[in-house]
């Protein structure tokens, strides 16, 4: 049996393009705000993992499973329907900050938000700080 592939791959396509072909004028703009707020956040410039995802910072992860990949450390996608923002479901207290958050709604690994101005931009700064250590910790660069 071969390697997993991971399908989410940093790559050079550029963060500005993918932003400039969100359709939506609204989530276009949310973009670019978030953009700056995890830039400033993460202190990490964004990439571009895979088609959809802007990524920032990077780790390796091996599951139990055998199974590896990189990942980034940080991350969101404004997708067609909603925005998605990328955060450990395992995280500690994921639930208490949540509830602080604003109106959203959660997956796995995603929190799903309609548009920026439903959510506390600090209490996301808190959510991408807090899950950026929680991951080095599990995840500690070799």
């Amino acid at each position: 049996m071969g390697k997993y592939e991971t399908k989410t791959k940093e790559t050079d396509n550029s963060v500005i393009e993918f932003i400039e072909s969100v359709d939506n004028p609204k989530k276009r703009e949310d973009a670019y705000k978030l953009l700056k707020i995890f830039e400033e956040t993460t202190g990490y410039e964004a990439k571009m993992w895979g088609p959809s995802i802007i990524g920032f910072g990077s780790y390796h992860y091996k599951y139990d499973t055998g199974h590896e990949g990189d990942a980034p450390l940080a991350g969101f996608s404004p997708r067609k329907a909603k925005i998605s923002l990328y955060f450990s479901p395992t995280l500690p207290n994921r639930e208490e900050i949540l509830s602080r958050f604003g109106k959203h709604t959660t997956g796995k690994a995603c929190v799903y938000i309609n548009k920026l101005a439903d959510v506390d931009e600090d209490v996301m700064r808190e959510l991408i700080v807090r899950d950026m250590e929680y991951v080095q910790k599990i995840y500690p660069t070799n």
